[in-house]
């Protein structure tokens, strides 16, 4: 792996150098630092032939993802795609986002406090989502639709300092609504998919400017880091 853009670049660069590449920032201030996490091909394309974002996965990313989760002190996802994407429980806790509430059920039996749900009181599913996983461990935050600066709120209270968010596509595009995220690490891979898959990003229409941290490559994949821009 290369450093093209970025402290020091160019440069070689090896997994043991990515959590020091992928800190928080010095000037983050306080509260947790949300980074999103996402890997698309070259023409845009956020999921391989098999529907999933695996289906694009390979060393490179498997190793920028390994170092974001090892820096995190919590992983959000939507609860969609910890169901079709077959997570299970993490070494961090698990954030679900979740309008109805139902838990994955790859995750029904995670130790208490592993997996905890975020859901508006309106969740159709809110009563059996706190008898599987406690109703400590789910958030009601909002009537109708979840308030994310309450997250926010609520992720602070936590003690977080960072926070990484996997997606998918439409959670993200909510969350960058919200202006939850502050960074965005996006892998590339060199790879046309065409098609009918859904982009990195999904939902109304939102307008956010980043700022290039560092670019590394390997092999024709690219591994950015973005700040978003306040």
């Amino acid at each position: 792996m290369r450093l093209i853009l970025g402290p020091d670049a160019p440069r070689p660069v090896t997994p043991d150098d990515l959590p020091d590449l992928y800190a928080r920032p010095a000037d983050a201030g306080d509260g947790p630092w949300v980074r999103a996490c996402m890997i698309s091909s070259l023409d845009g394309a956020a999921t391989g032939p098999d529907g999933l974002s695996g289906g694009l996965n390979n060393e490179p990313d498997h190793a920028v993802f390994g170092a974001l989760r090892g820096l995190a002190d919590a992983v959000l996802v939507g609860a969609g795609t910890a169901r079709d994407e077959g997570y299970g429980p993490a070494d961090v806790p698990l954030v679900l986002i979740s309008r109805q509430g139902e838990v994955p059920e790859g995750l029904r039996d995670a130790d208490p406090g592993r997996v905890m749900m975020v859901v508006p009181a309106s969740a159709a599913h809110l009563g059996e989502a706190e008898g599987i996983l406690g109703p400590e461990h789910v958030w009601v935050l909002g009537e109708d639709e979840i308030d994310f600066a309450a997250l926010r709120d609520r992720m602070a209270a936590q003690g977080w300092r960072e926070v990484t968010c996997e997606g998918g596509p439409s959670t993200l595009g909510v969350l960058l609504g919200a202006g939850l995220i502050d960074e965005v690490a996006a892998t590339v891979v060199p790879r046309l998919m065409a098609g009918e898959h859904p982009r990195m990003t999904a939902g109304p229409d939102v307008d956010v400017d980043l700022e290039l941290m560092s670019l590394l490559d390997e092999d024709g994949t690219l591994l950015g880091r973005w700040r978003v821009r306040r």
